[in-house]
């Protein structure tokens, strides 16, 4: 069953070398889960949201590709600068966070350099009493 996720999830894209953490800003009446400020489909900004992945290795990538190609055609990887645009895919469309359908751990984010960034953890930190 997927979970929803929440500020500090893992994320990994296909073309980065490290994990990264999500941030999730909603300073305003912020909702949360277990403590964490939960996500919503607009928490996709670079930078932001989405930090780098360590070292990035496609070639679709212009600093990769200027690179490798000073590298004799050897794949060069180099700083992951993430390039997403657009919103997280598909969405929960039953529970909305600050106006927008919730993160779930089975969501996509497309980066402009081919990569597709993916949660591995939700982030939900879960307290026992």
């Amino acid at each position: 069953m997927p979970k929803y996720v929440c500020k500090g999830a893992k994320l990994k894209c296909s073309f980065g070398s490290d994990q990264s953490d999500l941030g999730v800003m909603h300073p305003m009446n912020p909702i949360s889960l277990h403590g964490n400020n939960m996500a919503n489909i607009q928490d996709y900004k670079p930078m932001m949201n989405i930090m780098p992945f360590g070292q990035c290795k496609s070639l679709a990538n212009p600093i990769v590709a200027s690179a490798t190609a000073a590298n004799y055609g050897k794949l060069q990887e180099m700083p992951c600068i993430p390039n997403t645009t657009s919103p997280w895919i598909p969405g929960s469309m039953n529970v909305l966070v600050k106006g927008q359908p919730a993160v779930m751990d089975n969501c996509k984010l497309m980066c402009m350099w081919a990569g597709i960034i993916e949660v591995t953890d939700a982030g939900q930190s879960s307290t026992t009493g």
